[in-house]
């Protein structure tokens, strides 16, 4: 079975860091282009990061550039979003997604549950 499984969320201050995680199983995660997208309550989805295949392109919206991070390690099947400098609009449900092939374009074939990070002082 094809899973993903976020974690790493919680409640920071404005300024602070977290790095998420999206554990998958069911797949290679090195053969698939993977993204993060967030969306916060009473808001539509927003796509905040991605990375084709082999991470040697990756993309950010304008919102995050600079301070987000998208990376994985291919021998934990696992992805990650390092996320500095948080700002209050960055609260949100967090969700990593995997696409259908190898470039971030591709639409999103699978979901993982969601994590939940808020910026609170």
């Amino acid at each position: 079975e094809v899973q993903l499984v976020e974690s790493g969320g919680g409640l920071v201050q404005p300024g602070g860091s977290l790095r998420l995680s999206c554990a998958a199983s069911g797949f290679m995660l090195s053969t698939y282009a993977m993204s993060w997208v967030r969306q916060a309550p009473g808001k539509g989805p927003e796509w905040v990061s991605a990375a084709n295949s082999g991470d040697a392109n990756t993309n950010y919206p304008g919102s995050v550039k600079g301070r987000f991070t998208i990376s994985r390690d291919n021998a934990k099947n696992t992805l990650y979003l390092q996320m500095n400098s948080l700002k209050f609009e960055d609260t949100a449900g967090y969700y990593c997604a995997k696409q259908l092939t190898v470039w971030w374009s591709s639409a999103f074939d699978v979901w993982g549950q969601g994590t939940q990070v808020t910026v609170s002082s």
